[in-house]
């Protein structure tokens, strides 16, 4: 793990630019907190960056709270290169929703793929993010449902997991959440006019977790409250100290 760059903001987090081989991601920590802080991963997808405005947020909220957290940008993400072929597939997603198409064929070539090569990538970040003196476990997970089940359900260092949305998960990650038993908290927004809420009604039922909290608002998928995000520490305060 290399170091890039840092910067020190105005709440006292330290964000730290990294790269891993060909992986970029973002480290944030409070320099001035105990030593071997537990350590929240932040998945993001839609093609996002790990420097969009409501990451950053959730990322500093929950550092100066007194964890690490760290987020990477996924392939076809952020700082990472797109292939054509990746890029037409979200032009015809796009427009088959918007067209109220069926988009699941779709779907499943485009996610099922990614989470297959991000979950590694998840887990050699892990294990350079534990080498750190500064960080230590437990490990947290927030964000992107398809990755973080798969993860989940392979890496014994995930503790507790906090997941968005859940409409459109993938056939393979539908049934690996039945092996996820770590305590969960899901986010969903009722109107959310890219996840179809039933489905993540069926996927929240699916999990394994004898431990599991659905939180429903109202409003589209941008519109999550951000008392949320400080209930989503709130969570990781019962799970992961």
């Amino acid at each position: 793990m290399h170091f890039t760059s840092e910067q020190r903001l105005d709440d006292g987090v330290l964000a730290r630019e990294f790269t891993l081989g060909e992986i970029p991601g973002t480290l944030w920590t409070t320099p001035e907190s105990a030593a071997s802080a537990p350590l929240i991963l932040i998945g993001h997808n839609g093609g996002l960056h790990r420097r969009e405005p409501r990451l950053v947020a959730r990322a500093r909220h929950s550092a100066a709270n007194g964890y690490a957290v760290a987020a990477i940008d996924a392939p076809g993400h952020g700082d990472r290169p797109r292939s054509a072929a990746d890029e037409q597939t979200r032009v015809e997603l796009r427009r088959a929703m918007r067209a109220g198409e069926p988009v699941d064929e779709l779907f499943e070539s485009f996610i099922g793929p990614l989470v297959e090569k991000t979950v590694p990538e998840w887990r050699t970040t892990l294990d350079a993010l534990l080498s750190l003196p500064e960080i230590g476990a437990p490990v947290g997970y927030s964000g992107w449902t398809a990755v973080g089940i798969r993860l989940a359900a392979v890496e014994p260092r995930i503790a507790a997991a906090g997941f968005f949305a859940g409409g459109y998960v993938p056939r393979a990650q539908r049934e690996e959440a039945r092996q996820v038993t770590i305590p969960l908290l899901l986010l969903l927004q009722w109107d959310d006019e890219g996840n179809p809420r039933q489905r993540a009604l069926d996927l929240f039922d699916a999990f394994g977790s004898k431990q599991k909290t659905l939180h429903a608002n109202t409003g589209g998928h941008a519109g999550t409250p951000w008392f949320e995000v400080e209930d989503g520490n709130r969570f990781f305060d019962r799970h992961l100290r």
